[in-house]
């Protein structure tokens, strides 16, 4: 499909669909941690969805490349992958769904810094740059009124989403700038599955993690996360970070922690105070502003 310079109403549909499940995943995750430790799910998660995206890569005829110029950008997409979901998992066991959606939701705003500097037609302007400070404000907001009652890491956990949102942001410059995206997504997420699991597991093990008695409602929530966020949600986005403007499709990423903080309240019974509602419209204004044209 080629590259378009906006998005148009497809793209408006995937997108909305993408962010209401990454919204609730982030619920779900934090459920699924009670029973399996944060990086051992992660790790499980990649090892599980690895062979369903490799089926899929069989069925439409696609090919892994292992050239050089693929081969190194897609190993640090992995990387980035990994490290992304390392943290985001061990931010939920610390901190509550509300706040690190805040946090980890500010990946447009380093995606929109390193475009400026990357990639050509994609610079800041003063509007954007107005956009980066409302979105400041409203981490700022949200790290100084912390009330998480999830326990005395909880602002550990707020910066650890923060550092997920920089790894998601790595792996858009890098499969924008480099000729990883130039590969169908399928392709491109096997990559980061088989990395993030070999990186993972090992790590699990060495942390000393193991399960804690899982449930059946564990196992279900953890099954539809692969089936629905990982080989579809993220297979969505590679296919969106393809077609679309890096920048642009991060216009409607503010509804994602809107998303995560209300089925956190509707799900989980977590508080929806004035200081989560402020720095959720902070954010969300700047989003809208860095990504305006």
């Amino acid at each position: 499909m080629e590259r378009k310079s906006k998005i148009d109403a497809t793209g408006a549909i995937v997108l909305l669909g993408i962010m209401a499940m990454l919204g609730l995943n982030q619920v779900g995750i934090k459920i699924v941690n009670d029973g399996i430790p944060p990086i051992l799910q992660a790790g499980l998660r990649s090892l599980v969805a690895l062979p369903i995206m490799f089926a899929l890569c069989m069925f439409r005829s696609t090919k892994i490349p292992t050239r050089r110029e693929i081969l190194i950008p897609g190993l640090l997409t992995g990387f980035f992958f990994a490290a992304e979901f390392a943290l985001l998992f061990q931010a939920l066991k610390w901190t509550s769904v509300a706040r690190a959606s805040i946090f980890f939701y500010t990946m447009p705003f380093w995606v929109a810094v390193a475009a400026h500097f990357l990639i050509p037609g994609e610079r800041l302007s003063l509007i954007r740059i107005l956009g980066l400070v409302m979105a400041i404000l409203g981490v700022t907001v949200a790290l100084s009124t912390n009330t998480s009652q999830a326990g005395p890491y909880a602002l550990i956990g707020d910066l650890m989403a923060l550092l997920g949102a920089v790894g998601w942001a790595a792996i858009a410059i890098i499969a924008r700038v480099s000729k990883f995206s130039t590969i169908k997504p399928e392709a491109q997420l096997f990559y980061q599955l088989i990395v993030s699991a070999v990186l993972l597991l090992p790590l699990a093990f060495m942390l000393g993690e193991s399960m804690t008695e899982p449930t059946l409602t564990h196992w279900s929530i953890f099954g539809l996360q692969v089936v629905f966020v990982v080989c579809t949600c993220f297979l969505l986005w590679f296919w969106v970070l393809s077609v679309y403007p890096a920048s642009d499709m991060a216009s409607f990423s503010f509804l994602a922690p809107v998303f995560g903080a209300i089925f956190a309240w509707l799900i989980l019974g977590e508080p929806m105070t004035l200081a989560i509602i402020l720095a959720l419209g902070l954010v969300a204004l700047g989003i809208l502003l860095v990504n305006r044209r």
